[in-house]
């Protein structure tokens, strides 16, 4: 590939997400970074489209975080960019949207679903430039196919709680989801939240000087 890594002290980052799922994956891409929360009433979004309603949220949790920031100090001439990175994702089954689910039961119907089937995940990645006001998104996608569930690992994955926290209630990587996980049909860190390639695509588009 012709691109590169921009210089890691060129500029500051803050990922705008409390995911211990992105927080990981952005400290395995070798950046150091401050996290802010946005903490935005998710469902109070709607959108039917899931391309839209991921790229919407990911725009309302940067306006959410953004308006608790001093901004002007980001945007004066002498200091360093500071890039924000918002983010979200939804689950897709059987075409329809699938959230975090909200209750015991959701959750259980979202899971014995996926059972020997398949979900869409769709994840949108936004990369706010603070110091210039522009923002580039993008979107990835991936599949996820599964062989049969057992009843009990479903039981297990609702007790432990953790399944409330992620779209879908979908835990890629969790030691009782990976061995009925049968294929993943493009990147797991998409399927986990945060894209890399895209994500680090966004970071290089957004400190490439401005044109005038």
């Amino acid at each position: 590939m012709d691109s590169h890594p921009p210089p890691r002290t060129s500029f500051k980052l803050i990922l705008g997400s409390s995911s211990v799922a992105r927080k990981h994956i952005l400290a395995e891409m070798g950046y150091e970074f401050q996290v802010m929360s946005a903490d935005i009433d998710e469902k109070g979004i709607r959108r039917e489209n899931p391309d839209e309603l991921v790229m919407v949220l990911a725009e309302a949790k940067a306006d959410a975080i953004i308006s608790r920031m001093n901004i002007s100090d980001y945007g004066k001439e002498d200091t360093e960019p500071t890039l924000l990175i918002t983010s979200d994702i939804v689950v897709v089954h059987e075409g329809i949207i699938r959230e975090k689910p909200s209750s015991k039961e959701e959750a259980r119907q979202f899971l014995k679903g996926y059972s020997g089937g398949h979900v869409s995940t769709v994840g949108s990645v936004l990369v706010a430039n603070l110091k210039t006001g522009r923002r580039y998104g993008g979107l990835d996608k991936a599949e996820v196919y599964f062989h049969d569930i057992p009843d009990e690992i479903i039981e297990n994955l609702i007790d432990e709680g953790i399944v409330f926290n992620v779209a879908g209630g979908l835990l890629l990587e969790h030691p009782l989801t990976l061995p009925f996980v049968e294929a993943v049909i493009g990147a797991s860190d998409s399927v986990m939240g945060l894209p890399k390639a895209l994500t680090e695509k966004l970071i290089h588009e957004a400190l490439l000087p401005q044109s005038s």
